[in-house]
């Protein structure tokens, strides 16, 4: 076991856990973090999608003891009232069915956002591949990010 000092969505959190222990479960399990899924366990869906700095991660595959002093955004940080230019949008759009994999299909399309504000079809398609939707709703998932890209550019 190891204390690690880690900075989750702007707050200093204490967790003592094995080094190993994927960052997934040290949110869902040992903060309560819980927006964040388990969906394959092998960084192939996407619905453990989070924010690494800017970049996004897939926790299930992230030890803890590579966090680092990089800052941790989860789906509970990304906005204050869910209303984060992406968030806005999905529900514009009525993206989610099941909504499972929402969570880090936002999560990737705000990293996304951030990095390249203005993403072609072929951007979006790239950032996006691996985030995997069961009910099939990438039309939609398009659709609202480019809603967000206009929206943040306004």
């Amino acid at each position: 076991m190891a204390v690690y000092n880690l900075k989750i969505n702007g707050t200093r959190m204490e967790v003592d856990v094995d080094p190993s222990t994927p960052l997934l479960w040290v949110l869902r399990d040992h903060l309560k973090l819980v927006g964040t899924k388990y969906g394959c366990g092998i960084a192939q869906c996407g619905a453990c999608t989070v924010h690494l700095g800017d970049t996004a991660m897939r926790s299930c595959s992230l030890p803890v003891s590579s966090v680092g002093n990089q800052e941790v955004t989860t789906i509970e940080g990304l906005s204050e009232n869910g209303d984060h230019p992406v968030q806005k949008a999905w529900l514009e759009v009525d993206v989610p069915q099941c909504g499972y994999c929402q969570a880090g299909q936002i999560m990737s399309a705000a990293a996304l956002l951030k990095s390249n504000p203005s993403p072609s079809d072929a951007d979006i398609e790239s950032a996006m591949n691996g985030n995997i939707c069961r009910c099939g709703t990438y039309v939609r998932i398009k659709k609202a990010i480019k809603m967000a890209a206009e929206e943040q550019a306004s």
